[in-house]
């Protein structure tokens, strides 16, 4: 069958694909509905390279031998689960069964995929024919192997999630986290081996972009092991077909589980950690769980307030002995109040914490909120390591802290959003770096309105606020106020003191019910 000319990008595409669905399904289910269509469609364009590669090879006779395709990371798709089966029968009444019964195979056929793909998703949908032809005519027009370093299920992932935040995103606060801040938290903490783990992994991207860092640096992508948690059962079967569909191995637990209620990965230590958890998670424990949790063992107070800390300390208590973590928060969680200030306090004091980004604003498609990104290390002692044949020599970077302020950095893209560059990218784990080093003094210095290095007795004087503005130098405060961020961080202060305002009231309540006396 021959491919039609794309003329349209791949969002054009995608929104004429959702526009298809309206009044069919519900929005939260476009992006499942349309991601399926496109694995289908992915991995029925590289099966149909493999095909063709082993023609001109001279080996006909071994075309429906999966071991043939498997052997180069490619699914063997049975003729009844192909894409051009699919479109040639696009027009009959039992389409969606087609689907369904494609996507079953595949899974039969190929072990990696087991628990990946939708069950009966389609037939149960009750789509309209007519409207789900036209939706795979839509994605038909899309040529899935046209820039294969692109990380499709992820792209589509963020785009459905932006168009449809109203009815997902924001509401439960997940977000796909964008390409360029992955590439630098993979440049500065550098997951060249051992165990990589994200406690909230969403559709795998960070995994996907974890490994094309691997690829880009000559490393070997048998080095790494993989391991994520993801609650929601959906985003947990596009995670399985977004690493399966490019040969990575990963062990994201037994099923879809909550990180806080059923851990998957009790007993991981991991080398590195990479996340980008749900910011200001509310509700995520009920008023007495998880209060003696060993995750937050030998701490003041356990976390209480939204999940914020509750991460970090789930992202601690994962990390091997000379563990780096680098994972994204809402900046609230850099000087919240109440039990979050006990925690934090401990964390700085337990000499964990040794670097603080904060971000340019309108980086996510899917929340303007403002966000910084933590760089959380077991080890900050002197020691020699050997990176991909680079011998690193660090040195003893003890009670000190990077703060860096981004605010100023990055370059537009899409109109309305930022992101990072490759160069402002490698200025940035440049300068991370070179402050590692035993050779520091030579190749690091403080920065005006960029960098600096702080000590564990000015953070102290700061009353443990890691704010990155209160430690950077401005070159002139009163022409550089920034009235966004001052209410930001007005904003923050006052949801602190509305929660403990709230637990008080509660403990008031529980006082006078104790003696017989309701308020």
């Amino acid at each position: 069958m021959a491919k039609k000319l794309v003329t349209k990008s791949t969002e054009e595409i995608l929104w004429d694909a959702a526009n298809k669905l309206r009044g069919s399904v519900e929005p939260s289910e476009y992006k499942h509905v349309v991601l399926s269509l496109i694995f289908l469609k992915f991995a029925s364009d590289k099966f149909d390279r493999r095909r063709e590669a082993l023609i001109a090879e001279g080996k006909e006779a071994f075309l429906e031998i999966p071991e043939f395709y498997q052997a180069e990371n490619v699914f063997y798709l049975p003729e009844e689960s192909r894409w051009t089966y699919i479109m040639e029968n696009a027009k009959q009444e039992d389409i969606t069964l087609k689907v369904d019964s494609a996507l079953k195979t595949i899974e039969r056929t190929n072990k990696s995929l087991e628990g990946a793909l939708p069950d009966n998703y389609f037939s149960r949908l009750g789509l309209d024919q007519s409207k789900f032809s036209a939706l795979l005519d839509t994605i038909n027009n899309i040529d899935t192997l046209k820039d294969e370093s692109q990380d499709i299920v992820g792209r589509v992932y963020e785009y459905f999630l932006s168009k449809f935040a109203i009815a997902e995103g924001k509401g439960k606060g997940e977000f796909y986290t964008p390409k360029s801040i992955v590439n630098l938290i993979a440049e500065m903490i550098e997951p060249y081996k051992g165990k990589i783990y994200d406690p909230s992994c969403g559709s795998g991207g960070m995994f996907v972009q974890s490994l094309k860092f691997i690829e880009k640096h000559q490393g070997n992508k048998k080095d790494i092991s993989i391991y994520g948690q993801e609650l929601t059962n959906t985003t947990f079967k596009l995670a399985k077909m977004n690493l399966a569909i490019r040969g990575i191995s990963a062990n994201l637990g037994n099923k879809a589980a909550d990180t806080f209620a059923d851990d998957q990965h009790k007993e991981l230590k991991a080398d590195y950690i990479m996340a980008n958890p749900p910011f200001n998670l509310k509700d995520w424990r009920a008023e007495n769980e998880l209060t003696d949790d060993p995750r937050w063992a030998g701490y003041e107070v356990p976390p209480k307030s939204n999940a914020n800390y509750a991460w970090i300390l789930n992202m601690i208590s994962k990390l091997s002995q000379n563990g780096v973590a680098g994972f994204i928060l809402a900046n609230g969680a850099l000087s919240g109040g109440g039990e979050e200030y006990k925690i934090r306090k401990q964390i700085i004091e337990n000499d964990l914490v040794e670097a603080i980004l904060i971000l340019p604003g309108s980086m996510f498609y899917s929340t303007d909120i403002s966000v910084s990104m933590w760089i959380v290390n077991r080890n900050k002692k002197a020691r020699t390591v050997e990176l991909n044949d680079i011998t690193k020599h660090y040195r003893d970077r003890s009670n000190e802290v990077l703060f860096f302020d981004l605010r100023r950095e990055g370059v537009p893209f899409e109109k309305k959003f930022i992101e990072f560059d490759e160069e402002t990218i490698t200025k940035i784990a440049q300068t991370y770096h070179a402050w590692q080093q035993v050779d520091f003094e030579e190749n690091y210095t403080n920065i005006e309105e960029f960098c600096k290095s702080v000590s564990l007795d000015e953070i102290r004087k700061k009353d443990y606020s890691l704010v990155p503005s209160k430690f950077i130098d401005f070159k002139n405060v009163e022409e550089n106020f920034n009235f966004d961020e001052k209410m930001i961080e007005i904003t923050t202060e006052l949801s602190s003191l509305f929660e403990q305002e709230t637990a008080l009231k509660q403990d008031v309540v529980n006082v006078f019910k104790s003696l017989g006396y309701e308020l």
